[in-house]
């Protein structure tokens, strides 16, 4: 592997555009498959003439018309490739695909190149990596340790730098936990963004097919590749891919309150959670500690009634007829929901709508959470002794996700002390895709890491845009409560607002503290050039139907009307009535509502002390 680039896509792109060629990295491929030597990584792999031919029929390169030209990638073992067995790791459940899945299918679309398809938690059941018949993969970094699952070999592969990318799936944490266990960054996006046609179901209602990577730039190119409504699946929903790279300066990101944080005695992975805490404050955040108890009830809903009841009835005819044939953790999972009634599931699913109502004020009230991706690394010896426990315990922050239709992405932090890899997991509402993994990349570049278990080196992040231009969408400056990290941005967040960059107006405006307003709110005036102040804002975009319903809630003396910026263009944003600022005080100098709301808290502190 001397000299050879780095997998992550834009080395590979970098490689082909000076002329370096597909078979060269296939070639590679195969080289590290023998440097790895792990059995348990693939169920099948591609014919190598057969990969060859695919890459005549790419034509020349191309990464505008193709953007995954050339990029090798590994796929699922529940997921269809046409032409290759899938087996769920199960070998009587096995059939040779007749035509792609619809994710598979894109990705081909865009030059990706199928290496081979990897082993799982048989039926996706599992979020340890070792419930399979066959070979298990080893965890890339320490073998002692479980790989993480269900999807074990898709982030093993991923890992150890045998393919750029790989698909997993996730419906309690299948494609988040092996990511962190392997130094890797693991997208599951919202439920529905991506099509699971051609997918093995476990739990239908609540799949998505997962994305593991080397870099979140290179899990968002994936993302964006197949984020594509399809009329195939019943449960797909029109999520864009829109939003990444353009970050709000300070977020507000809940937290589980410290009372609440799990980590079963495993003191080091606390502090690596710590670490990262202080990290996202270092950034410019707001970590904001929140009640964690009904999180945790909503997770535990995941394996009673309603949703094992789903898992088995996804494959009910095969086990009924071939019990014996499933893994025996398995088999005990499936086998246990013959048990359950209707009236059951029924409550499982009033259940989790009651908990819903409370949960949603928390996730309303921050833009992201981040929590530990796993409470702790398991080794297989405890797998062994305890392998229901253990695999309970990493699904600890994970098994909530789905239930309550929020995204999610997994992103290295660094080294714990003991050298093992530190990871957290973003989450947001449903169709935030794009803030999460913006914040993921910010993460991972401040981290620094290496990729997953090769020396690569974490390349520059790819240029964040200066602006978003999506059609139609309408800038609106904010100035005061509804800047990123304030109390009223929710109010944008509702509408599905993109955060577009940071801006100044003219001098041409002067701030005030507007007296009477709760929560406390500024208001600013136009006057002539020169008589005011280069005051700090906000530039979001809102649809136009969004953008009317934001506007009609405002309440007076606060107005929309035309502001001009210092970098001479002019977008509508916030000002207030001239009567509005009687009684109020002139805070100009402080040169932003940031600025002052941190100069007085300080002020009120000073008072209190």
């Amino acid at each position: 592997m001397t000299g050879a680039p780095a997998f992550d896509i834009a080395s590979l792109h970098a490689f082909y555009a000076l002329g370096g060629t597909p078979d060269t990295i296939i070639g590679r491929v195969f080289a590290r498959l023998a440097e790895v030597n792990d059995p348990g990584i693939f169920l099948h792999i591609s014919d190598r003439e057969a990969l060859l031919a695919e890459v005549e029929a790419l034509g020349p390169f191309d990464a505008e018309a193709k953007p995954l030209w050339g990029i090798p990638f590994a796929v699922k073992d529940n997921i269809d490739v046409a032409g290759m067995p899938t087996t769920a790791a199960c070998p009587d459940y096995s059939y040779v695909a007749a035509v792609d899945a619809t994710v598979v299918r894109l990705l081909k679309q865009a030059g990706a190149l199928v290496i081979g398809k990897t082993n799982l938690d048989q039926f996706a059941t599992g979020l340890v990596g070792v419930r399979s018949p066959y070979p298990i993969p080893r965890n890339a970094i320490d073998a002692n340790l479980v790989p993480g699952g269900s999807s074990s070999g898709s982030a093993v592969a991923t890992a150890q730098g045998i393919v750029s990318f790989a698909l997993g799936t996730d419906t309690a944490g299948s494609g988040r936990i092996p990511a962190g266990l392997n130094n890797i960054v693991g997208l599951k996006p919202s439920v529905g963004a991506l099509s699971t046609a051609g997918v093995i179901p476990a739990c239908r209602t609540l799949d998505c097919v997962s994305i593991f990577a080397l870099t979140v730039d290179d899990a968002w190119r994936v993302f964006d590749t197949t984020a594509r409504y399809d009329a195939a699946d019943a449960y797909s929903k029109d999520i864009p891919a829109s939003g990444y790279g353009s970050l709000p300066p300070v977020l507000s990101i809940g937290v589980p309150a410290k009372a609440d944080r799990r980590f079963f005695g495993d003191a080091t992975m606390e502090a690596s959670y710590e670490n990262a805490l202080a990290m996202l404050t270092m950034l410019g955040h707001r970590v904001v500690e929140v009640p964690f108890g009904d999180f945790y009830k909503v997770a535990n809903l995941l394996y009673e009634g309603a949703w094992v009841a789903e898992r088995y009835a996804a494959v009910k005819p095969f086990f009924d007829a071939n019990e014996a044939s499933f893994h025996p953790v398995t088999r005990k999972i499936y086998g246990g929901a013959k048990a359950l009634s209707a009236a059951d599931a029924f409550n499982g699913l009033y259940a989790l709508q009651a908990l819903k109502q409370t949960v949603q004020l928390l996730i309303d009230a921050v833009d992201v959470f981040c929590v530990p991706t796993a409470p702790s690394h398991y080794t297989l010896a405890d797998l062994a002794a305890e392998p229901i426990r253990e695999n309970s315990r990493l699904g600890t922050y994970t098994n909530f996700v789905n239930l309550l239709d929020m995204c999610g992405i997994a992103v290295p932090t660094g080294k714990r002390a003991d050298g093992l890899p530190a990871s957290v997991t973003l989450l947001a509402p449903s169709g935030r895709d794009g803030l999460a993994a913006s914040l993921a990349r910010e993460i991972h570049q401040a981290a620094g890491v290496s990729l997953g278990a090769t020396s690569w080196s974490l390349p520059p992040a790819f240029p964040k845009p200066a602006r978003i231009d999506e059609d139609g969408m309408i800038d609106l400056v904010v100035v005061g409560a509804h800047l990123s990290g304030m109390q009223l941005n929710v109010q944008l967040r509702d509408l599905y607002a993109v955060f577009s960059r940071q801006a100044q107006t003219s001098d041409a405006y002067r701030l005030y503290a507007l007296a009477g307003q709760v929560p406390a709110k500024p208001g600013m005036i136009r006057v002539e050039a020169g008589r005011g102040g280069r005051i700090d804002v906000e530039v979001w975009r809102l649809t136009p139907a969004a953008f009317g319903q934001f506007v009609a809630a405002i309440p007076s003396p606060l107005g929309i009307g035309s502001i001009s910026l210092s970098d001479g263009t002019v977008a509508k944003g916030f000002l207030v009535e001239p009567a509005g600022i009687t009684g109020a005080t002139d805070i100009t100098s402080y040169g932003g509502w940031r600025n002052y709301v941190a100069a007085d808290t300080d002020r009120r502190a000073r008072s209190a002390g």
